[in-house]
């Protein structure tokens, strides 16, 4: 079972999207709505990249930039991370179940480390964080990497994700994908299961998206 964390897990994009506005009212500007969807999913690099952009700053240093966010989500984090609906319900029926688990996500270390006190750091058996793989999201990298650590065929796994860009990464590296919008609208997909909310959703449910794989 592999868990995406920021907007999968937890409801942590509100918390970047007060940290990204305080970035761009730093720098003169504001954070458009259409460059903040963007953002949702993606790695540091490429997440002020799409900032400096849109606030017409192209010349920005990004390693500055991405400092001056780790430091302000850190800091917002430690504030308490909510959980999404059914999230929790679901990862304690996976664990009861002896699912092999890992959490895939596209921020860094040190931001997971902190989620890992509300998420907990048994709940998982492997994590990959963002700064930790050579290709972020959506390349299949992170997804591979972690069904590797688990010892587990990528065929055999259900990627749970909220953004496109981890969709696409999920479905790259091979496996079943169950997408759970949250900030942002995603398109129906081929291979996709989409659905409103994990509330309500079970290991049976989950043992689904393998059978019709295998069906198909």
């Amino acid at each position: 079972m592999l868990f995406d964390m920021d907007g999968t897990l937890v409801d942590s994009e509100k918390l970047w999207d007060v940290a990204l506005q305080e970035l761009a009212e730093e720098y003169g500007g504001e954070l458009s709505e259409d460059a903040r969807l963007s953002i949702v999913g993606t790695a540091m690099a490429e997440s002020m990249r799409i900032l400096h952009d849109d606030l017409g700053q192209p010349e920005r240093d990004p390693e500055i930039s991405a400092a001056w966010i780790n430091k302000r989500i850190l800091e917002l984090f430690r504030t308490g991370l909510p959980w999404r609906p059914g999230a929790f319900a679901l990862l304690e029926a996976v664990r009861a179940a002896g699912i092999p688990t890992a959490l895939v996500t596209s921020s860094p270390r040190a931001l997971v480390e902190i989620a890992l006190d509300t998420l907990g750091r048994d709940n998982f058996d492997a994590v990959v964080a963002g700064d930790e793989v050579v290709a972020a999201k959506p390349h299949p990298e992170p997804y591979l990497t972690a069904a590797h650590l688990l010892g587990v065929p990528i065929e055999r796994c259900v990627a749970i994700e909220d953004s496109a860009t981890g969709v696409a990464s999920a479905l790259a590296a091979g496996a079943a994908v169950l997408a759970v919008p949250a900030e942002v609208t995603l398109a129906s997909t081929a291979g996709v299961h989409k659905v409103e909310s994990l509330t309500g959703v079970d290991v049976a449910f989950l043992a689904t998206l393998l059978a019709d794989r295998a069906v198909a």
